[in-house]
């Protein structure tokens, strides 16, 4: 009896989430606001200002995505609410209606889009580590009987799990909330390295106290296609959202908001991550897709 209860209430929930699903825009124009969910230290995509303002390169295209629900509902006045999700809480959030977008640095692959659904690709980066270059550790053979870090829910604490099961490395993983969290780790010695995308990685270093101190890795474990998030069996939502963001990329709009983000200083120490727009995200503003298959942007 308590297994066909608990049977019930899933089917429950499942139908649920699919009327949600169905009717983003109508759930919209009730509540009278667009919810975007932010991240807190995904610094350039989408993290909090000294302002604790949620600021990034995913922030400016969720904006745009957020006009484009204005003009579509015609409700110029609507209002665009900020709720704050982690790498653990962002898909239970958007699935259960608490969030519309997921604006972050958030990758697409095929698991998630069982759960989910992603806007065309707008940034590519790999999985690498991060480690203080005094521990000398050259590649992820060299994490051996270590302890390692990686942020909650991430597809890179999936892979390194996967990786020290693979190479029989015994490495200790540990699970951070955040990333900030997770860098510190490393910055305090109580990891010795911490696995996450490297665009992160790079720019948590740029931001350091002593970013001469630190090294990210050049072996890589996975291409990692990032993408704006929604609800999934949404075909109308979904449509407005890939016809506002193709938008930008064919009128080259999305290229300036890059620049802003990655080729000029940045908030909150005003550092120039100068990364220019890669070959392969090039082709992808080209011709935008949302596949969430790595050999697509290679």
């Amino acid at each position: 009896m308590k297994n066909l209860l608990s049977a019930v209430a899933t089917a429950a929930l499942l139908l649920g989430a699919a009327g949600l699903q169905a009717q983003t825009l109508d759930k919209i124009r009730k509540d009278g606001a667009i919810t975007i969910g932010h991240r807190d230290s995904s610094i350039p995509f989408s993290y909090l200002n000294d302002k604790q303002e949620p600021i990034g390169y995913s922030m400016d295209i969720c904006l745009k995505i957020a006009d484009a629900v204005k003009a579509e509902l015609k409700l110029p006045n609507l209002a665009v609410k900020m709720a704050p999700v982690t790498s653990a809480t962002r898909i239970p959030l958007m699935a259960n209606g608490t969030i519309d977008l997921e604006c972050g640095s958030t990758t697409n692959n095929a698991d998630r889009q069982k759960q989910v659904a992603y806007a065309p690709t707008t940034f590519i980066t790999a999985n690498r580590f991060v480690t203080k270059k005094a521990a000398n550790v050259a590649n992820f053979d060299g994490l051996k009987g270590k302890t390692i870090v990686s942020t909650s829910g991430s597809t890179n604490i999936k892979q390194a799990t996967e990786l020290n099961a693979a190479r029989n490395l015994g490495m200790n993983i540990m699970a951070a909330k955040d990333h900030a969290e997770a860098f510190l780790m490393v910055e305090t010695g109580r990891a010795v390295a911490f696995v996450m995308d490297d665009i992160l990685l790079y720019s948590l270093v740029a931001t350091a106290k002593t970013p001469a101190d630190y090294v990210v890795s050049a072996e890589a474990l996975s291409t990692e296609p990032y993408g704006i998030m929604l609800r999934r069996d949404d075909p109308s939502f979904k449509a407005l959202v890939d016809r506002t963001v193709g938008g930008l990329m064919q009128s080259g709009e999305i290229e300036k908001i890059y620049a802003k983000w990655f080729l000029a200083p940045v908030p909150p120490k005003n550092v120039n991550l100068n990364l220019p727009i890669s070959t392969a995200l090039k082709r992808t503003f080209a011709k935008p897709t949302d596949s969430p298959e790595p050999k697509v942007y290679e």
